[in-house]
């Protein structure tokens, strides 16, 4: 029985399920909100996929008045013609062409900031070409904003995972940033290193963005939503996290490459971002990403070790395995994965620990996305 004490740590994560299952604030239950003209802007870059779906959704809003700006970042798949197509049948959609990317940025911080400059809204909402939008999402976050009187809203959407991939995996990361950062605690954060912004979806008044100095003040950022957020805070400014899983959903990712990529280019740049100004935790980073894996990867381990009649406890090493599978059987649940794949969630933290390594690795050298490699001197703050 003693030997079982050696478990205890795999159920200190439980205490946290309760924070993580209480989705307040939320979009829900906001009063609505139209009138002040509204510009919507997506980057796109190969998102033939998906953009029809987005750009229809956001249409199809209850919101008024409203524009759609579309910027295509040198598409090579056939977006363009996909919203030439849509915005012939609806005068409220607009395509802007990209210029090519000056020295100095990213691609999506670039289209952004094109977007803004031929947005004619007062109210200005940034969001990703692979989300799905409820008709009733602007309104309702256009009111809470006001409500709030907050300078940058932002939402937590629900995460469609479908294939096996995403099932296992998608939970290690969003269980890392919801504990991160939970909605309440950053809308009462003062400090730049507690805010953070889903750049699925980013509703500002135009004032406010200007303020801050618009997506060029963020321009070679990889995780620019979190630095958009940071800029907020810094200059003064009030940030609204709440949730809308059942207004704005979005599938990130479709394929395991394509998983590993994404997640690859922010996990190190935007660990480090997460703390601006304070050098030790940067260089904390690479243990802080590393320790979470290896602490759900330790009891399979450790009970393999014992069943293969090494000298350990067994039956601590059996108990702390089968706390970390009903555990992740319920983190599965509350993202509406089928509990099943939560049995797999050894195989999920493999995966991202084999992402952290590969974006410590590169991190500092390159970043790599859809056709385009940055080079880049890291940034403190």
């Amino acid at each position: 029985m003693t030997s079982l004490w050696a478990a205890l740590p795999w159920a200190a994560p439980f205490f946290t399920l309760p924070t993580l299952a209480r989705m307040t604030p939320t979009l829900v239950g906001a009063t609505p909100a139209r009138g002040r003209p509204l510009s919507v802007v997506i980057p796109a870059r190969n998102e033939a996929e998906t953009i029809e779906t987005a750009v229809g959704s956001i249409l199809a809003s209850t919101y008024e008045p409203l524009e759609v700006i579309v910027v295509d970042d040198g598409s090579t798949d056939g977006t363009g013609p996909i919203v030439q197509r849509l915005a012939a049948a609806d005068p409220r959609l607009r395509l802007i062409q990209g210029g090519e990317l000056p020295p100095g940025w990213f691609g999506k911080p670039y289209a952004c900031w094109q977007g803004y400059h031929a947005a004619t809204g007062e109210i200005l909402v940034f969001t990703d070409a692979d989300t799905r939008h409820a008709p009733a999402l602007l309104e309702l976050a256009a009111g809470a904003m006001e409500a709030e009187g907050a300078d940058l809203l932002t939402v937590a959407a629900h995460q469609i995972c479908l294939s096996f991939w995403e099932r296992v995996v998608m939970p290690q990361v969003w269980l890392l940033l919801g504990l991160r950062y939970h909605p309440p605690r950053v809308n009462r954060a003062r400090r730049a290193r507690d805010v953070i912004a889903n750049g699925q979806f980013i509703m500002m008044p135009r004032a406010s963005y200007e303020a801050i100095g618009t997506h060029e003040s963020v321009r070679g950022e990889v995780a620019e939503d979190l630095a958009l957020a940071q800029r907020c805070v810094m200059q003064g400014q009030k940030i609204w996290f709440t949730y809308a899983p059942d207004l704005l959903e979005t599938r990130m990712y479709r394929n395991l490459g394509h998983l590993v990529e994404g997640w690859s280019k922010n996990v190190y740049l935007g660990g480090r971002r997460s703390f601006p100004e304070e050098p030790i935790l940067q260089a904390l980073v690479p243990v802080l990403l590393v320790l979470p894996s290896l602490f759900w990867l330790f009891p399979p381990a450790w009970l393999a070790y014992s069943i293969a009649g090494a000298p350990a406890p067994a039956s601590a090493a059996l108990l702390a395995t089968g706390l970390s599978v009903v555990f992740w059987l319920l983190v599965s649940h509350g993202m509406r994965i089928p509990w099943r794949y939560g049995l797999a969630y050894p195989l999920g933290a493999l995966v991202m620990l084999g992402i952290v390594v590969r974006s410590l690795l590169r991190g500092r050298r390159a970043v790599e996305w859809k056709g385009r490699q940055y080079r880049l001197r890291e940034r403190r703050t």
